[in-house]
């Protein structure tokens, strides 16, 4: 081996063979630790920069895109924002709008056809001639009182005839005597005085037992009194039953009332009161017969306004001779209103917050702003507003509470 091989320096003896001769096992030796060599230099610049180097800067993530962008009480939906495919505006219109404003009502007797019957003195009732929703004549008998005041009135109607008798008696003998100088002035003029007192109480107790309802004329004289109907009419209310004693003469047995001609009285909102007048048409549909249509005028419209439920009562007479309508039915009132001009706007444009109801107005292309609404009223899909927008003016009508949010 020469020198130059021992030191790792290829010598010419290791210069490659011609072909054919056989290869110099070391020169291939040489080779396989040079490859090995370079594969552990590149393993070590792998760990080297994977350990020893800071890793990569990560890629910038895109920015947030924006939905809305509030100034103030602007809002505005940029070009980028999804919630543009979300709105739809639509301008506000105005028009006349011929109104029929309905009403709830109730039947109602006639207060000035109306009597509520009390007993002329307190006593038990030991008779009921009348049953409720009786049709009665006038004089026709009601109830039949036992009271132990009517035997003092007849008292006091005796007695009271007996003093005028007696009272007649010394007038007369005093006008006598006074002829012939037998009397003093002044006692033809007691007596007068007396026969005067007389008969003024014989009046008053006359005239007490016609109030309770017997003849003071009568020979046979009862513990009992019939009480009868002073109108013809309809039982309308019964308050009283047989075998019941009565002590207090101011409640009413029963009430009578003249249902020929009867109120229907319906209930105007406070807001609805200047839509209404006397003498104003009116339709009037009653539960009780569907498809039935009465056509009135507005009789009058109360004064008083009702301090809880803020309603004043609207009356309507009818006539009823077959008496069809009675009190306590239900009826729908239509009042016709004349026409009036509105701005007009969906009503899926209105949205509440609080409590008022707003719109959102486009003031910009694609800026919009909350405006408060005064509704006048709705029908089906429209809301007919008295003030908050003008014509002309774009508002949200779909998707405006994603404007809120």
């Amino acid at each position: 081996m020469s020198a130059n091989s021992r030191s790792g320096t290829p010598g010419p003896d290791d210069a490659p063979h011609p072909a054919g001769a056989a290869p110099d096992r070391r020169a291939s030796s040489w080779s396989q630790g040079a490859v090995f060599l370079a594969a552990a230099l590149l393993v070590a610049a792998a760990t080297y920069r994977v350990v020893g180097s800071p890793p990569p800067a990560p890629a910038e993530l895109p920015s947030k895109v924006q939905l809305l962008i509030r100034n103030g009480d602007a809002i505005a939906v940029p070009a980028s924002s999804s919630l543009r495919a979300k709105l739809a505006t639509a301008q506000v219109a105005e028009r006349a709008v011929p109104r029929e404003l309905a009403l709830p009502a109730v039947v109602e007797a006639d207060p000035a056809r109306l009597i509520k019957v009390a007993p002329p003195l307190a006593g038990r009732v030991t008779q009921l001639k009348v049953s409720l929703g009786q049709q009665v004549e006038a004089g026709e008998p009601l109830v039949v009182i036992d009271s132990p005041d009517l035997g003092t009135a007849y008292s006091d109607y005796d007695r009271a005839k007996a003093l005028l008798a007696l009272a007649v008696t010394n007038r007369d003998r005093q006008r006598g005597l006074i002829k012939f100088g037998g009397a003093a002035t002044k006692d033809l003029e007691q007596a007068e005085t007396d026969y005067v007192t007389a008969d003024v109480e014989e009046r008053r107790a006359a005239a007490h037992l016609k109030q309770i309802g017997v003849d003071p004329a009568a020979v046979n004289v009862s513990r009992t009194v019939t009480v009868v109907a002073p109108m013809a009419g309809s039982v309308t209310d019964l308050g009283v039953a047989p075998g019941q004693y009565w002590n207090d003469a101011t409640a009413a047995l029963m009430t009578i009332a003249d249902l020929n001609t009867i109120w229907v009285t319906a209930s105007a909102p406070e807001n609805n009161i200047a839509l209404i007048s006397k003498g104003q048409a009116v339709d009037v549909r009653f539960t009780a017969y569907p498809g039935e249509v009465r056509h009135g005028t507005v009789l009058f419209v109360s004064d008083v306004l009702d301090a809880d439920t803020r309603r004043t009562k609207v009356r309507i007479a009818f006539d009823n001779p077959d008496r069809r309508l009675r009190p306590g039915m239900f009826a729908t009132a239509t009042f016709h209103v004349g026409g009036q001009r509105f701005t007009v706007v969906p009503t899926s444009a209105l949205l509440l917050k609080d409590d008022a109801t707003q719109v959102y107005v486009e003031t910009a292309p694609w800026t919009f702003e909350a405006r408060s609404v005064d509704i006048a009223f709705q029908q089906g899909d429209e809301a007919f507003l008295r003030a908050g927008v003008e014509t002309g003016q774009r508002i949200v009508v779909k998707g405006g509470v994603l404007l809120g949010d």
